[in-house]
């Protein structure tokens, strides 16, 4: 199976209906907004997934064709579905599971602007995302209160330009790709003319979820910056790097930019040495390094994906037993008040 996905990566097909013409806003505007439209193109009726939620207001249910396409049909344990499928269990109070379980609020400099870390600070450039994972930990994020997006940016930017400590950005949100392409340059090319910035760091799951978006306008942005772009991806098990993703990302590399990966351990999806070395072996197949391999951030309504210290320990242990150094991610876990993401 990696072999096969290692060709497909190395090989990208730019005349594929994936490709840089594709209009990603329609593919957008074609997502799953209701859980049993998605089941039903599955195969599945509600009773084949047990624990499950119909009522999705609470968090609204948003999938992108393309990503579904990667599922199974007819297995309501599926890896990719098991992402995305709301379950009673959300409803379940857990001790230690917050609103806010990185203290993103307490490490807000002005709206949209987090700094936790030395020397880098958080601009949150869209409050949207492509698809919503039941486990994200932004899920409860107030950003109705962060103000309309024109001044929340103007006043980032204004307090970035005004800490020459800072030497790199990182752009979040929500995702910072659902910018569409002026509006994400007019937004990096403000960021180049701070001078005491070095780095851009783009934090986006885009690539893999709506690959659409991956536009030849936006390489050749990105291709042509001051700053050397580094792109973080999210991809939590094999099965998400299908070819249009491939193709996407080896269009980025090709770009010159530096693809990297942050996944997170979640129950039934990946606690499976096999499932996180092929994820490994196939990120690296399409450009991309393995990074960061996050325990479960506490987050209200996601502590039936916890996975616990002592097992996730046991999968790194397995992964060093058969992988490169450099295909090996590092298992962290983020603290709230701490210099660093804290190894395990």
């Amino acid at each position: 199976m990696v072999a096969r996905r290692a060709q497909s990566c190395q090989s990208p097909t730019p005349n594929g209906v994936e490709g840089p013409g594709t209009d990603w806003k329609g593919e957008l505007a074609r997502a799953f907004r209701d859980l049993p439209s998605l089941l039903g193109a599955l195969g599945l009726e509600p009773s084949d997934c047990p624990g499950l939620d119909p009522d999705t207001q609470g968090f609204r249910f948003l999938v992108p064709r393309g990503f579904a396409a990667l599922m199974k049909p007819g297995d309501p344990t599926d890896p990719l579905l098991r992402q995305v499928l709301p379950l009673m269990a959300e409803r379940v109070p857990a001790v230690g599971f917050l609103l806010d379980p990185v203290g993103d609020g307490a490490a807000m400099r002005v709206p949209g602007l987090i700094q936790k870390y030395q020397g880098r600070a958080l601009l949150m450039a869209h409050g949207a995302c492509a698809v919503h994972c039941r486990y994200c930990f932004r899920r409860h994020f107030p950003y109705g209160d962060l103000g309309g997006n024109d001044p929340r940016v103007r006043g980032a930017l204004a307090a970035i330009a005004a800490d020459a400590t800072l030497t790199e950005v990182i752009l979040s949100g929500g995702d910072p790709l659902m910018l569409d392409d002026i509006a994400l340059g007019t937004l990096i090319w403000r960021l180049e003319d701070i001078p005491h910035l070095r780095r851009l760091r783009i934090h986006t799951r885009l690539p893999v979820v709506l690959p659409e978006r991956v536009t030849a306008d936006l390489c050749r942005m990105l291709g042509r910056l001051r700053f050397s772009p580094i792109l973080v991806i999210h991809a939590n098990h094999p099965r998400e790097l299908g070819p249009s993703a491939a193709r996407a990302l080896a269009r980025l590399r090709a770009s010159g930019v530096t693809l990297l990966n942050q996944s997170v351990l979640l129950r039934g999806v990946n606690t499976c040495a096999d499932a996180l070395a092929d994820l490994s072996e196939s990120l690296f197949a399409c450009g991309v390094l393995p990074y960061y391999l996050h325990q479960l951030d506490p987050v209200q309504g996601a502590a039936h994906f916890q996975v616990s210290d002592a097992e996730a320990l046991t999968l790194l242990e397995a992964l060093r037993a058969r992988l490169p150094g450099y295909l090996v991610p590092r298992l962290v876990r983020e603290i709230t008040g701490e210099a660093a993401k804290h190894p395990l």
